[in-house]
């Protein structure tokens, strides 16, 4: 239980501090809940695999900088980046500076323009999610990946996506709703 008197889920009881509104205000608002607009699905997808081997906190720290220094996530201008584009994140230090997920990034954006619309990618997205279940009782029912972020991943590499593994496939789906990993007692209600 939090000092509000809230109970939450495990990971985002952190100790109070400079970050401990903005990694409970990220669970509390918007972690789990469903995300159908597909440039707000494109950032998530994004920031999943540029947190991949990091702390998501690390992430959320840098997110403006990240939604700067790629043009809100409009997968579309991304899509358009070039070599010179990649040398200019390399150089901001308010992002990751990793050049495979920033390269990543940006033949993700290709792929998602592939796809026609920002419809098409949420569509697809969310051709994975499963059917509700029941919310676990702890965190240790969670699993990092499951039958259908295994799916999504395989058809996202299939489609030339890159750095969505089913690991990261899963943690893009509990993000944006498609499962409800909220612990049971966890105070923010089911939105699916």
């Amino acid at each position: 239980m939090s000092d509000d008197g809230l109970v939450r889920c495990g990971w985002a009881a952190i100790r109070p501090g400079a970050d401990f509104e903005l990694y409970r205000d990220y669970h509390d608002q918007e972690w789990g809940r469903p995300v159908h607009d597909g440039v707000a699905l494109f950032e998530r997808m994004s920031l999943e695999a540029f947190q991949s081997g990091l702390s998501w906190l690390i992430i959320l720290r840098k997110r403006e900088n990240f939604r700067r220094a790629f043009d809100e996530f409009d997968f579309e201008r991304v899509a358009g980046y070039t070599d010179a584009d990649v040398q200019r994140l390399m150089a901001d230090a308010g992002i990751v500076r990793n050049r495979a997920k920033i390269e990543a990034t940006i033949a993700n954006a290709r792929a998602a323009a592939e796809l026609g619309s920002a419809a098409d990618l949420s569509k697809l997205l969310w051709s994975f999610a499963p059917e509700p279940r029941p919310r676990p009782a702890d965190g240790s029912e969670i699993p990092s990946a499951s039958a259908e972020s295994k799916a999504m991943a395989r058809e996202l590499k299939r489609r030339g996506f890159r750095f969505v593994g089913p690991t990261t496939a899963y943690a893009l789906m509990q993000a944006t709703g498609m499962v409800d990993d909220h612990i049971l007692g966890c105070w923010v209600p089911s939105a699916r």
